[in-house]
């Protein structure tokens, strides 16, 4: 049986060994499941789900440090931010709880007509069955709930794999579910290689597959499910800011450094690309760079730290040569460019990178920010909405009329007004256009995605 070693994000330092699951594992996994799935004796009714949540987001609540803790060692987010994200967790179980109360069928009209006569109709939602989900790195508990809790809260047994960096989360938010009451193998944690995933994925007994990741292996994964699986996939952007020549700029700096740079810029709706009037744009690049220097680069569990490692140290080789391929082009580095360590780098303002660059075109995925001068609003727009890729967005000012009309202009799921383009709450929609995904996220979006709606027809005689 092979292992893995997990490690500390920031320092590599060794964590744990992990098995990975065989071939032969997963397809037990799924006949457990199935099992589950039509088994009448077995199944969850509504009110023991309410209750394993309640009694989940209590855990949760009780053990928000030292889940931020293990949060910041394996997946190396700061701990300032990744407090936020066990508090999130937590969130996340009780949105789920309130959408559960919520959830219903509805009554659809007889009588209309005269063969209607004498019948009552009404729907009811049923979960769908099997749930298999993929997750990401960069959020190593919250998308767990994301993609897990929705499950448990319909009555589906979810299957989960998690990033191969970070999977001490995901075993423990699985003790957590075992502890609140949630019975054996309703959840079942997959931690395995390429090969057993898309083993798991691909399985015609799968009804729903939950994937966060790249667009690359998203797109790969779905056009490989079997017949009749439904699937949610979220993937990256390279996410827009357009400033309006009225913007505040003081008080837009401090939004975009922190949404460029929060997580070292690892996340999907990092702040990536700000597009700027001509006259202004190197100003606006100065401004961002001389904040940028004043922050803290270092070990994600001291609480002085605004920016931790990367995920690996081939990811920070990858950031330094695309700085270096659009500084060659002809960008302007206004400052960091430079690696700090084996895992960090620093954050990084580059005004006007070619466009055919990577910074340009493609997700950075690293602590970079790209400033771009345009001449007008109308190519700002235009070249914020170039890429095949489309997820948040933001646009920042104070003409009403102008702001309004960009973010209808604007190819996004959602736009920031005079915010950056990381905000979300969980009970908010979460979607990626075009190669950024398929589907809408968010707690009680991805719950009825998992549940099927049936329609019970009465005739009276």
């Amino acid at each position: 049986m092979s292992e893995l070693e997990i490690v500390n994000a920031y320092s590599r330092e060794p964590l744990r060994r992990l098995p990975l699951v065989s071939s032969a594992d997963i397809e037990a996994m799924l006949v457990r499941a199935v099992a589950l799935r039509d088994s009448p004796q077995g199944a969850l009714p509504p009110w023991q789900r309410l209750e394993i949540l309640e009694r989940l987001a209590n855990l949760l609540a009780e053990r928000c440090e030292p889940l931020a803790q293990l949060i910041a060692t394996e997946g190396g987010k700061p701990l300032m931010d990744a407090r936020i994200e066990a508090e999130r967790a937590v969130d996340g179980v009780r949105a789920a709880s309130a959408a559960l109360r919520n959830m219903a069928g509805k009554e659809v009209p007889m009588g209309l007509s005269q063969s209607s006569v004498g019948r009552l109709a009404f729907s009811t939602c049923e979960p769908c069955g099997i749930v298999v989900a993929v997750s990401a790195f960069n959020h190593p508990l919250n998308l767990i709930v994301h993609q897990v809790v929705p499950a448990i809260a319909v009555g589906c047994p979810v299957i989960v794999k998690p990033a191969p960096p970070v999977p001490l989360c995901c075993l423990e938010f699985a003790q957590l579910c075992a502890e609140a009451g949630l019975p054996e193998g309703w959840l079942q944690v997959a931690y395995c290689g390429n090969e057993e995933a898309e083993q798991l994925v691909t399985d015609k007994r799968v009804a729903f597959f939950s994937f966060i990741g790249s667009s690359r292996v998203g797109w790969m994964l779905r056009a490989r499910l079997a017949s009749g699986t439904r699937c949610a996939l979220e993937h990256g952007g390279a996410a827009p800011v357009i400033m309006l020549d009225d913007a505040d700029h003081a008080a837009a700096v401090p939004l975009l450094l922190k949404g460029g740079y929060y997580h070292a810029g690892q996340v999907c709706v990092s702040v990536q690309r700000v597009f700027a009037e001509r006259t202004r744009a190197a100003d606006l690049g100065r401004a961002l760079a001389e904040q940028a220097r004043a922050l803290t680069v270092g070990d994600p569990l001291s609480a002085e730290t605004d920016i931790g490692p990367l995920i690996n140290p081939t990811e920070v080789d990858r950031v330094a040569e695309w700085v270096r391929e659009a500084v060659a082009g002809g960008a302007e580095l206004l400052c960091g460019g430079e690696r700090l360590g084996e895992t960090t780098y620093a954050p990084t303002v580059v005004l006007d990178p070619p466009a055919d660059s990577r910074l340009a075109s493609s997700e950075i995925f690293g602590p970079v920010i790209s400033v771009f001068s345009c001449a007008d609003r109308n190519e700002a727009i235009s070249r914020a909405n170039s890429l095949d890729v489309a997820f948040q967005a933001a646009v920042f000012g104070r003409d009403f009329s102008a702001l309004l009309d960009t973010a209808k202009r604007l190819d996004a799921s959602a736009v920031m007004v005079n915010d950056h383009t990381a905000f979300r709450v969980d009970w908010m929609p979460f979607a990626g256009r075009r190669s950024s995904g398929l589907g809408v996220g968010g707690i009680s979006h991805t719950m009825a995605d998992m549940t099927e709606e049936k329609l019970l027809v009465m005739r009276f005689c």
